[in-house]
């Protein structure tokens, strides 16, 4: 699927039943859970979870920010990797 057909997409008021379906298998959903996708599911459903001793656990985070912070560390890894690498290539060339 190009680019061009996803923006088309998601400036459709609706979208039919069959590119739905489609749209949930390459995510791994089903269409249903589309439909009823809501941004505070995902954070309710984190914040409700239970461990397997039945005790109540309370998670006071967004699962979102998780993954900036997770990707921000991944990238600052990245560049000091490529800032030694650069570093051991020009103590080569001198």
């Amino acid at each position: 699927m190009t680019q061009q057909n996803i923006s088309r997409i998601e400036q459709e008021e609706e979208v039919d039943d069959v590119t739905l379906d489609r749209i949930g298998k390459a995510l791994g959903v089903t269409a249903e859970a589309i439909k009823n996708f809501t941004e505070e599911g995902p954070v309710f459903h984190i914040q409700n979870m239970n461990d397997n001793s039945g005790n109540f656990n309370q998670y006071n985070f967004n699962p979102i920010e998780k993954i900036v912070e997770l990707y921000d560390a991944l990238l600052k890894s990245e560049r000091e990797k490529v800032e030694l690498l650069e570093r051991m290539l020009k103590d080569q060339k001198l």
